[in-house]
Formats: structure tokens, sequence, C-alpha cells
């Protein structure tokens, strides 16, 4: 419980703030005990949605330094929080709007109804960027030779055997995207379009960026080899992460600060969450914990691109995420207790 002190800390202020906060705008006590309950239902729900983030960010903290390890998880969580649930969605306002930031945190504190309506006309492109940066991320942790550990045995060797074909995840990535524009009203597929390519293009950026940054010493000095590299790759693949619980909080609430609140105290546990894995080495005990994070970074993807045509409710993609993980460290469990002798993959 040590690892989550502060976490704790922070949704006793949060939950106060979030009750101050109803009390101010509708002025009764049942209004704070409402902004109360949605700001503890955020909390949870971005904790459901972001687990599997946090084994992902997990095993990249292992390559870094204890210098940049320290930087991510205090300045890193600080973008995570601020940057993701308070200043993306004025972005979005700030953009789509055609106005300045300080009209779009004014449209958000005076006008909820109209800055929620603005967000969620930006969905679609919220969603195929983030499908397609995500299904990269995890289908590069598959196709990977050097991958010698396999918990879905069958379809894991397979997509390990075939690694070896140099750009087989763009190409599946947009094979999954002409599929969608394939079907998506014409409206709405040059958008379509722009977003994901947009996806693919920053994960590609964020990769050669971080080669350029951590491949040699002679680039960027040795206290930082290893470290801005990793760092900046954690920062967007958080952003992506954050789209479904930012977008989806706005079906519980309209309000921003309240939104900031709730998912920023689940941000917090994300992060007590990482350093435990990363001192405990927890992800090292448990074998294929990994590998349900980045099968649950697969079906986000998947599921994100659904978003662009059909409604999908959070919870959806809540429960499929922790099923995954938790089938994941049940087989990890029966693998220690076998003592890896027998039944190696699932």
């Amino acid at each position: 419980m040590q690892y989550f002190r502060w976490a704790f800390v922070f949704t006793a202020i949060g939950l106060v703030g979030a009750f101050w906060l109803g009390w101010l705008f509708s002025g009764t006590l049942a209004g704070g005990l409402s902004f109360l309950l949605i700001g503890s239902v955020l909390a949870v729900l971005e904790i459901s949605l972001s687990f599997d983030n946090a084994i992902v960010n997990a095993n990249k903290l292992k390559e870094m330094t204890p210098v940049w390890q320290h930087r991510f998880l205090t300045w890193g969580i600080i973008i995570a929080v601020f940057g993701m649930r308070i200043i993306f969605p004025l972005l979005i306002v700030v953009v789509a709007a055609h106005i300045g930031p300080w009209q779009a945190l004014k449209l958000a504190a005076l006008n909820p109804a109209e800055y929620a309506s603005i967000i969620g006309e930006a969905h679609l492109s919220i969603a195929a960027f983030g499908g397609a940066f995500l299904m990269m991320v995890g289908l590069k942790y598959f196709f990977d030779e050097g991958k010698d550990v396999h918990w879905i045995a069958t379809l894991e060797r397979t997509m390990s055997k075939f690694s070896s074909v140099q750009g087989i995840e763009l190409a599946i990535v947009l094979a999954v995207v002409m599929v969608f524009a394939s079907v998506m009203p014409e409206a709405e597929v040059a958008t379509f379009l722009y977003a994901a390519v947009a996806g693919l293009l920053t994960f590609l950026l964020v990769e050669v960026l971080g080669h350029l940054l951590d491949a040699s010493q002679q680039v960027i000095g040795s206290a930082a080899r290893g470290g801005l590299g990793a760092f900046l790759y954690l920062e967007v693949l958080d952003a992506s992460f954050s789209f479904d619980g930012v977008i989806g909080a706005f079906a519980l609430t309209q309000n921003l600060f309240l939104i900031a609140i709730g998912l920023g105290i689940g941000a917090m546990y994300v992060r007590s969450m990482t350093i435990m894995l990363v001192e405990r080495n927890t992800l090292a005990e448990f074998r294929y914990l990994e590998h349900g994070a980045f099968w649950s970074i697969l079906i986000l993807s998947g599921i994100m691109f659904c978003q662009t045509l059909w409604h999908i409710p959070e919870v959806v993609t809540g429960l499929l995420g922790a099923g995954f993980i938790g089938l994941a460290l049940l087989s990890s469990i029966r693998y220690r207790r076998n003592g890896g002798a027998s039944g190696e993959d699932a």
C-alpha cells in the first residue's frame, strides 16, 4: 500500500474539490454530492481503462536510466494529468471553434453544453488517430523476431515468424484503415483518413526520433542515452491511451473541471501502479502479464476504429481490457505453480 500513499492523498483532495465544485455550480448539497459521485466514477473509469497503460509504462521504464525514470514519474505524470486531461480538450475546442485558449476556457466554464458538443464533433478524428497509433504499438510488440515467450502460443509464434517481413505492421494498419474507410459515409472519409495517417506518422516519427536520441552517446551524451526518446514515446502513448477516457468522460458530465479532477485521480493510481511494477519487478514474476497488456492495446485500437462508426460504451472497453490482463495474470500464476517446466504457453 505504500506505493499508493500519494494516490490516496490526491484522491481525498480531488473528491473534496469535486464536492466543492458541485456546491459552487449548484449551490445545493445534492449538487455537491452529485459531483462527488461523478468524480468517483470517472476515477474508477480511468483506472480500469489505464491498467494496461501502467504495464506498458513499466516495461519501457526498465530500459530508461534512473534519471529519466524519475523525470517521467514526475514531469511526465504532470504532463499526462494536466496536458491530456485539461489542455488537450481545450485545444480541441480552440482548433474546432477557431477561438483562443482563454475563450475556450470561458466556454467550458460558462457554456459546458456547447463545449461538450464541440468535443463530440471531434470524436471521429480522435478515434481514428488513437486507433492507428495504438494498433501500431500493439503489432510492433508481437511482430518481433527476438520475442521468445508466447502466451497465445499459436498466434503469437506465427506473428513472430512473419516479423522479418519489413513493414508488415504498417501494412496491417493501412488495410484496417481502408476497410473502415470503405464502409464509412463519404462525407467523413477524408477526415477519417487524414487522422488515421496522422496517427501512423506520429508513431513512426516518435520511433525515428527515439532512435536518433537514444542510439549514440555522441549525439546526446551518456546521461540522456536511453532516456529522452523513451520519455517522448511514453508521453505520446499515454496521450493515445487517454483519448477514450477523455471523450467517454463527457458522457457522464460536461464540466471540464470535474472531468480533470476525476481523470486526474485515476492518472495518479496509474503512476503508483507503474512504480510498483518497476520496483517490485512484477513483470518478471508474472510471465504473461505484459502479453495481456499488449493484447488489450490491440483490442482498444480496434474499438477506437469501431467507434468511428458506432457508439461503444466505455465499460465494454474497460471490461475487455481488464479481462485479457486478468487471464494473462492467471496464466502467469499457473506457469509459476508448474515450475515453468510444462504448459509454458497458453
